[in-house]
C-alpha cells in the first residue's frame, strides 16, 4: 500500500502534432512553443508544490499529455533534477514518459534516458495500419515496431497501449493482433476499449451516424478474450485495462488507484494534496501567464470532505485486481465505508465480488460488470446522521 509520506509526481506536456479523433486528453497543437519560457515555467510550478509538501517520499515521476516525446530532453533532466532535489527519492524511484512511436521521437529515445527516463509507454494504438489511419495516428505499424525496438534497447523498462473494439472489429482479428502484441516480450500492455468522448471528433461522427463502435455484447466478448489472452501469457490484468508481468505494473498509476498523494504540474494537471484536489489551469497559454503571475498555474483547490475521499478511494480502488481496503475507507470517511453492505453480500453470492476480511474486490467475473457494481455498492451521499 501507499506510505502516508509517499509521493507521486505528474507532469503534463500539453503538445501534440496533431490532434487524434478519439483525444479527450487536455492536448492542443501549436506552432511553435518557447521552450526556456516552458521549462522555467514548470520548474516554478513544481517548486510552488515542493513548498506544500515537504518532507516528502518520492516515489514515481510521470511525464504525460499531449506527446511529451516532444519535450526537450534538458528539460526532463531539469524537472527530474528539481523533483529530486525537493523530496527524498525512493531508491527505485520509477521514471515513466509517454511516448509516440514516430522515427523522430524515437531519435530522441537516448537522450531521454540519459536524462533520467527509465520506464517509456509508446502509443502504438493498433499493429493495423488501416485501424492507425481510422484512429487518426501518423505513423504506420512499420514505423511503430521501429519505435518499439529502439524503445527496448534504450530504456530498462518499456510497454505500450493499443485501442481496441473498433467498428467492425472482430474477436479473431483482436485474438490475432493481441497475440502478436505480447509475442514483443514487453512487461506492461495497456488495452483499451475504444469510447466516445464528448467533444471529440468521433462524438460528432457518431451523433451523425457515420460511426458505429461495437454494441455491448460484443464489447464483452471482447474484455473477456483479453483478459485471457493476457493472464495465459503471464500478462495478467491488474487494472481494468491495464496488464503487467508480477512485478511491473506502473507503480505511479498504482498511486492513484490506491488513493495516495500526488502532484500534478503543467497545464491542466490534476493533484490530490492531503485532503485538498488541486486543478491547474487548462489552456497552456493561461497556464503559462498564471505561473509568471503567480509562481504557479492552479486554478483551483477544493477541499475533499471525509466522504467524498471516501467514494473516491473506492471508485478507484475497486478498478484493481487486488480490490480495495474497506478499513482504511471506513478512516477517510471518518466512520463506516459508504459502502451497501446489503448489495455487497448479494454480489458476493452472485460471484461479483469477493471479500477476504476488510478486502473487497471485483471477481474475474465481476470486473466484466464493474460500472454497474460500483453504482450498486457506493452509496455516492453520505448517509442522514
Amino acid at each position: 500500500m501507499t506510505g502516508s509520506q509517499d509521493l507521486a509526481l505528474y507532469v503534463h506536456w500539453p503538445f501534440c502534432v496533431s490532434r487524434c479523433p478519439y483525444c479527450d486528453f487536455n492536448s492542443h497543437v501549436r506552432a511553435a512553443v518557447d521552450q526556456a519560457a516552458w521549462r522555467d515555467a514548470l520548474l516554478a510550478d513544481l517548486a510552488h508544490e515542493a513548498v506544500l509538501l515537504p518532507d516528502r517520499r518520492l516515489t514515481s515521476v510521470f511525464f504525460g499529455g499531449g506527446t511529451p516525446s516532444l519535450m526537450p530532453p534538458d528539460t526532463v533532466a531539469a524537472v527530474l533534477d528539481a523533483a529530486v532535489a525537493a523530496w527524498t527519492p525512493a531508491a527505485d524511484l520509477e521514471v515513466t514518459l509517454e511516448a509516440n512511436p514516430s522515427s523522430v521521437e524515437a531519435a530522441r529515445f537516448a537522450d531521454l534516458a540519459r536524462a533520467g527516463v527509465g520506464r517509456v509507454s509508446l502509443g502504438l494504438q493498433s499493429l493495423d495500419d488501416a485501424a492507425l489511419g481510422f484512429l487518426g495516428r501518423a505513423h504506420g505499424v512499420r514505423e511503430g515496431l521501429a519505435a518499439l525496438d529502439i524503445a527496448q534497447s534504450v530504456f530498462p523498462r518499456v510497454g505500450f497501449d493499443l485501442i481496441y473494439a473498433l467498428p467492425g472489429q472482430r474477436l479473431e482479428a483482436w485474438k490475432a493482433e493481441l497475440s502478436r502484441a505480447m509475442s514483443f516480450g514487453t512487461e506492461h500492455l495497456s488495452l483499451y476499449q475504444l469510447t466516445v468522448e464528448p467533444g471529440t471528433r468521433f462524438a460528432t461522427e457518431e451523433a451523425a451516424g457515420r460511426l458505429v463502435i461495437p454494441d455491448g455484447d460484443t464489447a464483452a466478448d471482447l474484455f473477456e478474450l483479453t483478459r485471457s489472452l493476457t493472464a495465459t501469457a503471464g500478462l495478467p490484468a491488474y487494472e481494468t485495462s491495464n496488464h503487467a508481468r508480477p512485478g511491473a505494473e506502473s507503480r505511479h498509476n498504482l498511486t492513484y488507484w490506491r488513493y495516495g498523494d500526488y502532484a500534478g504540474i503543467g497545464p491542466g494537471a490534476h493533484g490530490r494534496r492531503g485532503g485538498l484536489a488541486t486543478t491547474r489551469r487548462r489552456k497552456p497559454e493561461n497556464w503559462l501567464a498564471a505561473v509568471v503571475r503567480d509562481g504557479h498555474g492552479i486554478e483551483r483547490e477544493d477541499p475533499l470532505d471525509p466522504h467524498t475521499r471516501a467514494v473516491e478511494a473506492l471508485l478507484m480502488g475497486l478498478r484493481l485486481t487486488e480490490g480495495v481496503d474497506l478499513d482504511r475507507v471506513a478512516r477517510l470517511a471518518g466512520g463506516e465505508a459508504p459502502v451497501d453492505l446489503p448489495a455487497i453480500a448479494l454480489l458476493g453470492r452472485q460471484g461479483l465480488l469477493a471479500r477476504d476480511g476488510p478486502r473487497l474486490r471485483a471477481t474475474e467475473a465481476g470486473a466484466l460488470l464493474l460500472d454497474g457494481i460500483l453504482r450498486a455498492v457506493v452509496r455516492p451521499e453520505p448517509v442522514p446522521a
